[in-house]
C-alpha cells in the first residue's frame, strides 16, 4: 500500500487523515485551475470535504460549478468543502492587530472552523490602543489556544503571552511600513518574544496557526477519550 494515488501532476496522500487526523490540504497558488479542480474532487471523494488555501477566483469559478456545495472566500482565499469533522472541544480565539491584519486572521479562523474548532474572532485589539485588548481578556481567557496575527513590530503576541494561562500562536504579517520588511520585523520580534510559551509560525500563515491550534485541540479530545 503507498498510502497515495498516482495523479498526472502530483501524488495525492490519501491516507493522510488516518495518520495525522486531518485531510491534506491543496495549497492554490502556483496550481491550475483545472488542476486545483482535479484534486479537489478527489480530496472530496475520498473524506467528505476539502479546503484549497490561497485560491483564485478562477479556481473558486470552476470548483464551484462542479462543486455546489463548495463555498470561496475572498478575504480569506479559501474555498471550503465542509464535511462532518469530528468536533474539537475548547475554543480557538483569533486575534488581530488591526483590520488590515484580517485576511490573515480569516485564513486561520476559516480553516480552524473546517478542522472541527470552534473560533471566537476578536479582531482590532492591538497594542497602539492597549485597552481595546484588555476590554476582551474574558473572552480571550475562556479560549482554549489563543492565534495573535499582527504586523508593524507584532507587539500583541507577546502581551497576549503574558496574560493567559493557553498556548499563544503568533503569526506575523507583512503588513507595516518600509521597516517592517515584508513581514521579516515582525516574526525576528516575536521569535525573540520575552513572553513564554509564544511559538511563531511563517509570515502571513494563518493556515499554519490553525492547523497547530487544531493538533492542540484533537490531543486533548484524544486524552479526554482515554
Amino acid at each position: 500500500m503507498s498510502g497515495y494515488e498516482e495523479m498526472d501532476f502530483c501524488k495525492l496522500d490519501v491516507d493522510r487523515e488516518e495518520r495525522t487526523g486531518f485531510p491534506e490540504v491543496i495549497f492554490g497558488l502556483g496550481k491550475t485551475p483545472e488542476q486545483a479542480e482535479a484534486i479537489f474532487g478527489r480530496v472530496a471523494e475520498v473524506h467528505g470535504r476539502a479546503l484549497v488555501t490561497r485560491a483564485s477566483a478562477e479556481m473558486a469559478e470552476r470548483i464551484q460549478a462542479a462543486y455546489p456545495g463548495a463555498v470561496y472566500d475572498p478575504v480569506s482565499r479559501l474555498i471550503r468543502l465542509d464535511g462532518e469533522p469530528k468536533r474539537l472541544p475548547g475554543t480557538v480565539a483569533v486575534l488581530t492587530g488591526g483590520t488590515s491584519d484580517i485576511p490573515v486572521a480569516e485564513e486561520a479562523a476559516c480553516t480552524a472552523e473546517w478542522m472541527g474548532c470552534q473560533v471566537d474572532r476578536i479582531y482590532d485589539v492591538g497594542v497602539a490602543g492597549i485597552h481595546r485588548l484588555l476590554a476582551q481578556m474574558d473572552r480571550i481567557r475562556a479560549a482554549s489556544v489563543v492565534i495573535a496575527v499582527a504586523g508593524m513590530e507584532g507587539a500583541l503576541a507577546s502581551v497576549a503571552g503574558g496574560l493567559v494561562r493557553r498556548p499563544v500562536i503568533a503569526v506575523p504579517t507583512s503588513v507595516g511600513y518600509g521597516a517592517n520588511l515584508q513581514g521579516v520585523t515582525t516574526m525576528l520580534a516575536m521569535l525573540t518574544s520575552c513572553a513564554s510559551g509564544v511559538t511563531v509560525v511563517n509570515i502571513d500563515n494563518g493556515f499554519g496557526a490553525a492547523y497547530q491550534a487544531a493538533v492542540i485541540l484533537q490531543l486533548v479530545a484524544e486524552a479526554s477519550e482515554k
